[in-house]
This record gives structure tokens, C-alpha cells and sequence, in this order.
């Protein structure tokens, strides 16, 4: 399971650059503008080059609308700023339909572009709270699209988690499909430590953070802290191994 970490500037990236050895990918947003709020063209371009070359950078181009030109001419912003991930929270779109047309567009602007790029269409857990498309549509979406990989995560932060929508069984379901379709699944939304013996079990890709590693577990007023990006990542250690010797006693 890969650990993407999300700093809301260049400072925080600092610090997560200091924690490198225990993160696997820096994630660029600005949690003012929302859950996947898109950050501006030269804090991704100044990301990229204060953090190790190795590890790549992803970035949200926003909790975009039904809008399939507006959100490519977002996506290539985002990919010619130095972005390997690109993530596209469908937060304005209803139907699967509307997601597959503006996933589409994303993926050509990225794609043409860029081909080694990923493309992440996300879609939000607590989706019956804004009225956006179901979370379990996502990995059909993405597949459809020709994106790389589907994801869920909170749209309102309000201190309720991803499980408190998408139960563990769900979220499995999730990964089940997203797997089948030969995408990645990326899970986030509040996940504490607590949270990673369920997504360790489901077979996760990619789990996202960013309360859990700042200060006070606050993702608004605390700031990413290098110790706990560790600490963290020592925890998803200590549950893959569980993991994978309780696989070993079955067999």
C-alpha cells in the first residue's frame, strides 16, 4: 500500500520532503478551496522541485463541476506544472454518464501531453450529502474513461470519515471492482491508524493523508509533521505484516 501524503504549500512539502523515506507520494491541494481543491500552477511547479525527483507529485485539479472543457483545460495545467498524478474530484457530476464524458476529456489532455501520466478519477464517500454520482460507480467511471485509477474520499470535512459513509465491506466492494477493471483504488477521507487493518485487508492501493500526520491531527490548523508522517508509515508496516502472516497461518 503506497502512502500519498498531502502538504496545503511549498513549507509543508519541506517537511514532507524531510520524511521522504517513510511517504511514497506528495500530494498537492489547498484544503480552503475544498476537499480536492486545486492549488495554483507555480506551488505544484515549486512541489516538484523541492522534493526528492523520485517521488512523484500528484495533484487535484478541484471538486470540479459538469464542465468537460473547463476541467481538461485543469488537468493539462496540472500535468504541464509538474504532476504525475492527477487527480479530478467529480463533485458537479449526477450521473455516471456525466462523469465518463468529463473523465474522457481529462484523460485525453493529460494523455496527449504526457502518456506516462496517471489519471485518478476520485469520487466522494459521502456522496448522498452533496448529490453527487454513487461512490461505487467510480471504478466503472474510470474504466470507461481510460483513467488509471478510482478513488473515494470525504467531500465535507466535518470530522466524519471515510468508513462512517463507505463501510469496510463497501469500501472492499470498491477495491474489488477497481481491480477487476485493472485500476488502482485509492482510499482516503480522515483515515486515522486505526483505519489501516481494514484497508490493509481489502487490498488498498493507495491510502491518503493528511489529518493524521499534522499536528493535533488537525487538517486546517495543525501542520504536516515529518515524526508522524513516520509514525504512520511505521503503523501500515506493523499491519501489512500482521496481514500478511495471518494470510501465511491459512494457507
Amino acid at each position: 500500500m503506497l502512502l500519498l501524503i498531502s502538504p496545503d504549500g511549498v513549507e509543508e512539502a519541506l517537511d514532507c520532503a524531510k520524511a521522504a523515506d517513510h511517504l511514497d507520494i506528495i500530494d498537492v491541494k489547498k484544503p480552503d478551496e475544498g476537499s480536492l481543491g486545486a492549488n495554483f500552477p507555480w506551488v505544484i511547479r515549486e512541489i516538484r522541485d523541492a522534493v526528492p525527483a523520485d517521488k512523484p507529485v500528484s495533484a487535484t485539479v478541484g471538486d470540479v463541476p459538469y464542465k468537460p472543457g473547463t476541467v481538461a483545460q485543469a488537468a493539462l495545467g496540472a500535468v504541464v506544472s509538474g504532476a504525475t498524478y492527477i487527480k479530478v474530484g467529480l463533485y458537479g457530476c449526477t450521473t455516471p454518464g456525466q462523469g465518463v464524458e468529463v473523465m474522457r476529456a481529462v484523460v485525453r489532455a493529460v494523455k496527449d501531453h504526457r502518456p506516462e501520466a496517471l489519471v485518478v478519477a476520485s469520487g466522494y464517500a459521502d456522496a448522498h450529502r452533496i448529490g453527487c454520482v454513487n461512490p461505487l460507480a467510480l471504478p466503472d467511471i474510470a474504466a470507461r474513461s481510460g483513467a488509471d485509477a478510482a478513488m473515494l474520499d470525504t467531500a465535507i470535512k466535518d470530522g466524519s470519515r471515510l468508513f462512517d459513509h463507505v463501510p469496510p465491506d463497501a469500501c472492499a466492494e470498491f477495491v474489488r471492482r477497481a481491480h477487476a477493471a485493472g485500476l488502482l483504488a485509492a482510499l482516503a477521507g480522515s483515515v486515522k491508524q486505526d483505519d489501516l487493518g481494514p484497508l490493509t485487508r481489502i487490498g488498498t492501493d493507495i491510502v491518503g493523508v493528511r489529518g493524521a500526520v499534522c499536528e493535533g491531527g488537525d487538517r486546517n490548523a495543525g501542520r504536516i509533521r515529518p515524526h508522524l508522517v513516520a509514525a504512520f508509515r511505521a503503523e501500515m508496516r506493523r499491519r501489512a505484516h500482521e496481514h500478511a502472516a495471518g494470510a501465511t497461518t491459512v494457507s
